[in-house]
């Protein structure tokens, strides 16, 4: 398929070609419609030019982060590649249905209270003996 800069300079050829005198109501409206085509067709040349440079520059900045993951997370205890399934507890999310796994011993740390599911921040699973709830005496009515 031909450029769409190259389809326009074809039909202004034959607009010139039918020999429409520019002065004339239809030689008016067809030259307005070519230079319209041929503006068109420069931007949108210009779009896909700046989409790949774009493109070109976002799969860099991922392989950035990925390297940079790669590094940070290496040492971590968070590291997906040294955690077992089976040190793992897993819940399913009611509301976006995936799978949220979390180490066990993350609940024995006093100030946790609930865990959310990273995909939806809904909440998946409450620690009901660290919160402190007290019935109140009286109520105000």
């Amino acid at each position: 398929m031909r450029e769409l800069t190259e389809r326009a300079a074809y039909l202004q050829g034959l607009a010139e070609g039918l020999d429409l005198g520019r002065d004339s109501k239809e030689g008016k409206v067809l030259n307005g419609m070519i230079n319209l085509l041929q503006d068109l067709a420069l931007s949108v040349s210009d779009l896909r030019e700046a989409h790949s440079d774009l493109e070109t520059y976002v799969e860099t900045l991922d392989e950035d982060l990925n390297d940079l993951e790669g590094e940070v997370y290496e040492d971590s205890p968070l590291a997906l590649d040294d955690m077992n399934d089976e040190d793992m507890v897993e819940i399913d999310c009611p509301n976006c249905h995936e799978t949220v796994y979390f180490d066990p011993e993350i609940l024995e740390e006093e100030d946790v209270m609930e865990i959310t599911c990273p995909n939806c921040d809904t909440v998946v699973f409450i620690d009901e003996e660290t919160l402190d709830y007290t019935e109140p005496d009286t109520y105000d009515i």
